[in-house]
């Protein structure tokens, strides 16, 4: 291997147990080398949780104490457990399982199922959602699709919590469920979705944990031969096992202890799940000779960051606080967090994407910021206020990037060109491993320039440009690779569900950006009644909201904005006010709280309208604070939803748009943004030409009204689209802004 090997993309494997533990701290080491349990390690946010015990069981494997395939790491997410393997693999440790929860318990029952029950393992059903409706509709009750859904959440609570159908009003009375219907309707509807899935011979996810622990109770033989398989777990975030999965791991251990548990009491956001960290912080009083170690130096966020996340859990309160870890930040200093004020949420949008595309000229790559919410509600507002400056962005959620149509299709092309590539004429100029790479992906549809269009089309295209970045990295970290080195490293990669970076700012809820990280966060909606949400009442409920608050934050590497609005729209009264859980902390909120650890003043000077405190740069665009409210022009309701007032009418109401002109104005934008070489939801989205549609504008001032036209839309554009509202031919305007 060359020196190349060295890059942080392709490190070289250790060449030894001691090699592994090369580069870990004092107290990543220490976990490292405890190698029999039960060790508990308390791990704060960015101190490197994962490298340690990755590193463990390396440590283990290499030195000859662990048998690999007596290993069963456990997480939460697929994505945590390619990683987890994907490190493993890098550090020689091919062979250990690391699964989740309920792969590794599908996995037992498909093996055992024949054996302990007969016949084959019943369907597993894909989505439970319908059933709910099939079971409703058995019972005679009616569910809107909201109540649908919560009623839904509702039995996966009960069945992770071991909560049977008759015993369901009090368990959710004493945890302090908001629950959609009467307690006794949604018992009746559990017990009818329970025989509906008899009836039918499926079963559900839920089922998948609740099947496995029955037979590993009721058959010790087929419990003893799978303690036989696995002698060795760890368990990852920890905080969020529910009963039902700490129950599948008493029956996994039987009565050894050898277990390896690592959590963050502080970082337990899941508990409308059941997940609970009793368990994490009972740890010790179950196993009173446990080793525990306390990971608090963080690695990812700078010195401000990590002060404001220690000064959010310094006024915390409950069982989970009094185990707070005070982090302390291993980095450099950097920017104080910036803090905006905005008349209405659009505005706060708008602000938000102002701010990104000025880090975007500054160099800061769109992959490296994310923008992240408290309701999945709250996406359409910033969707739309990053397409409207024709900045990319990516849903968090969607499909896993190795599964994707087009990148299996890529790959069948790349593995082909490595088996015949001397017989492939794209490939004669090709002189290195990045131009094959490139010259076998343009016969798939990439090009040196993104398309003009957006959705499928563009989104297709980043994921072959992911690639053609990925086959540049391993080229320059592997010295002379070859097409067929690359190809087995994408190998590698999709079973092991790591995939290279798409391009595009993140769009993302607080809870679904558990576990990632980003160079700058945007905080957004930060304000009463969104964070911590109207719905939580109690104690605990608010305690859960502060530490939701706190993992967005420690998400944050180097840039942090907090923001939040005043009011819900334009021309709404400014009745909200910032969230509880800024206050000290924030400037002008009174005394900054000094318990929070290293760093600075949480913020410089006063609130503005706009961000100020971190790279407050650029001077803020002053917007008009008084707006008359939007209302629907059919039946006159206030319009509150985005999509709504772009439409300026109620969903529901009837559209009276004119197709023809919807379609010419769609033509015409598809001129302007090939042009301009752009997406075409830059140039106007399809409800804002809907709306024009709709309302036919005759003057500028008609035009300029709807919104998602704006000032400049309307120096560049407004002339072309009321000629052609008009029925005028337009030919397109090749000026620029």
């Amino acid at each position: 291997m060359t020196a190349a090997t060295h890059s942080p993309l392709f490190p070289q494997v250790p060449d030894s147990a001691d090699a592994v533990l090369e580069g870990l701290d004092p107290e990543q080491r220490e976990v490292a080398t405890a190698l029999h349990g039960p060790v508990c390690v308390l791990a704060g946010a960015g101190t490197g949780k994962t490298r340690a015990i990755t590193h463990r069981i390396a440590y283990g494997v290499r030195a000859g104490i662990l048998n690999p395939s007596s290993v069963l790491a456990v997480t939460f997410t697929n994505r945590a457990a390619g990683e987890m393997r994907g490190r493993l693999r890098l550090l020689g440790a091919q062979g250990v399982q690391a699964r989740t929860f309920h792969s590794a318990a599908l996995r037992q029952l498909q093996y055992f199922w024949p054996k302990a029950i007969g016949g084959s393992l019943p369907r597993l059903v894909d989505r439970k959602i319908q059933l709910v409706a099939d079971a409703a509709a058995a019972c005679r009750i009616r569910l809107d699709r909201g109540e649908l859904r919560d009623t839904t959440a509702e039995i996966e609570w009960s069945k992770v919590t071991q909560t049977v159908p008759a015993d369901y009003a009090l368990a959710a009375a004493k945890a302090g469920r908001e629950i959609p219907r009467d307690p006794a309707e949604i018992a009746q509807l559990y017990a009818a979705y329970e025989d509906l899935k008899r009836q039918r011979g499926v079963i559900d996810f839920e089922d998948v944990l609740l099947l496995t622990v029955a037979v590993l109770q009721d058959r010790h033989d087929i419990a003893e031969q799978v303690r036989a398989q696995y002698q060795h777990f760890v368990v990852d975030e920890y905080q969020d096992v529910s009963p039902l999965q700490q129950r599948l791991l008493e029956l996994w251990l039987g009565e050894r202890d050898d277990l390896c548990v690592v959590g963050d009491a502080s970082q337990t956001i899941y508990s409308f799940t059941g997940a609970t960290p009793d368990h994490l912080l009972d740890f010790r009083t179950r196993h009173p000779g446990a080793t525990v170690v306390k990971l608090v130096r963080d690695y990812r966020s700078t010195p401000q960051v990590v002060h404001l996340a220690n000064g959010l859990l310094s006024q915390a309160r409950g069982r989970a606080a009094d185990h707070r870890l005070e982090l302390v930040s291993q980095r450099g200093p950097g920017p104080e967090p910036g803090y905006g004020e905005y008349p209405d949420e659009p505005a706060e949008a708008e602000g938000a994407a102002r701010r990104i595309r000025e880090l975007l000229d500054a160099g800061v790559p769109a992959a490296e910021i994310a923008v992240l919410f408290r309701t999945n509600a709250q996406s359409e507002t910033y969707e739309q206020a990053l397409a409207d400056r024709g900045i990319p962005y990516q849903l968090r959620g969607a499909e896993r990037f190795f599964d994707r149509p087009e990148v299996r299709k890529a790959g069948v092309a790349l593995r082909g060109a490595a088996r015949f590539g001397g017989n492939d004429t794209l490939l004669e100029d090709a002189v290195d491993l990045p131009s094959q790479v490139r010259a076998v992906l343009s016969g798939e549809g990439w090009t040196p320039q993104p398309p003009a269009g957006s959705g499928a089309v563009r989104e297709r295209w980043e994921s072959l440009a992911a690639l053609v970045g990925l086959a540049q990295d391993f080229a320059a970290a592997q010295s002379g690779a070859t097409l067929a080195d690359l190809v087995a490293e994408l190998d590698e990669r999709a079973n092991a569900q790591h995939a290279p970076t798409v391009q595009g700012v993140t769009l993302a809820s607080l809870h679904s950006a558990k576990g990632l990280e980003w160079d700058v966060v945007f905080l957004v909606g930060v304000a009463e009644g969104m964070m911590p949400i109207t719905y939580a009442k109690t104690d605990e409920q608010i305690e859960e909201e502060r530490r939701l608050l706190y993992v967005g934050v420690t998400r944050a590497r180097e840039r942090l904005y907090v923001s939040w609005a005043l009011s819900r729209s334009p021309g709404g009264r400014p009745s909200r006010r910032p969230s509880r859980f800024l206050d000290g902390l924030r400037p002008g909120s009174g005394a900054a709280a000094g318990r929070g650890g290293s760093g600075g003043v949480a913020g410089t000077g006063g609130i503005e309208r706009g961000f100020t405190g971190a790279a407050a740069g650029a001077p803020v665009e002053r917007r008009r604070t008084q707006r008359t409210p939007a209302r629907c022009r059919v039946c006159g309701r206030t319009l509150t939803d985005a999509g709504e007032m772009k439409l300026m009418r109620c969903e529901e109401c009837p559209s009276d748009m004119d197709e023809g002109l919807y379609e010419r104005l769609r033509d015409w934008r598809a001129v302007q943004a090939q042009r301009a070489g752009q997406p075409a939801f830059c140039v106007f989205t399809d409800k804002t030409l809907m709306a024009i549609a709709e309302t036919v504008p005759e003057e500028e001032g008609e035009l300029a009204r709807i919104p998602g036209v704006g000032v400049r839309k309307l120096n560049r554009y407004g002339a072309d689209v009321l000629a052609i509202c008009a029925g005028q031919e337009v030919e397109g305007d090749d000026e620029g802004d």
